[in-house]
C-alpha cells in the first residue's frame, strides 16, 4: 500500500494536479466512460456506442482521462484499447456517489415529512 500525502501538507504545484484531476472527474461522459471501464478493457468503438456519443469524442475524452493517469491505453492492431491505470478513482467515486446518494435520501425524508404535515385545500 502506497503513503498518501495529506491535502493539507502538499506543496502548490501538487494541489494543481489536484485540481487538474477532480477536472476529469467533473464531466459526466468521463465519468460514464470509467464506469464502463469498471467492467474491463474496451475499444474507443464499444465505449462510444454504450455512451452514444461519436468516436471522435469519446477519443477527445479518453485522451484526457489518459493524461491524468486516470487510464492506460494500448494499441492492438488497428485497435487501441483503454483500461483503468487508477483504481483508486472508484474508491474515490462511490465516495462521492454514496455521500449524495446520502443527502438525496435526507431531502426526500424532508419533503416527506413536509407534506404530510402540509395542510390541504377544502
Amino acid at each position: 500500500m502506497k503513503d498518501f500525502a495529506p491535502m493539507k501538507d502538499l506543496p502548490p504545484e501538487a494541489m494543481e494536479q489536484v485540481a487538474a484531476y477532480f477536472q476529469a472527474l467533473a464531466e459526466p461522459t468521463r465519468l460514464r466512460i470509467l464506469n464502463l471501464l469498471r467492467g474491463g478493457e474496451h475499444n474507443v468503438g464499444f465505449l462510444a456506442q454504450q455512451c452514444g456519443y461519436t468516436a471522435a469524442n469519446v477519443s477527445k475524452h479518453l485522451s484526457l482521462l489518459t493524461k491524468q493517469g486516470l487510464v492506460a491505453r494500448e494499441s492492438r492492431g488497428n485497435c487501441v484499447y483503454y483500461r483503468i491505470d487508477d483504481p483508486a478513482v472508484y474508491a474515490l467515486c462511490d465516495l462521492v456517489c454514496g455521500s449524495i446518494a446520502s443527502r438525496f435520501d435526507r431531502e426526500a425524508q424532508h419533503r416527506a415529512l413536509f407534506s404530510a404535515h402540509a395542510p390541504t385545500g377544502s
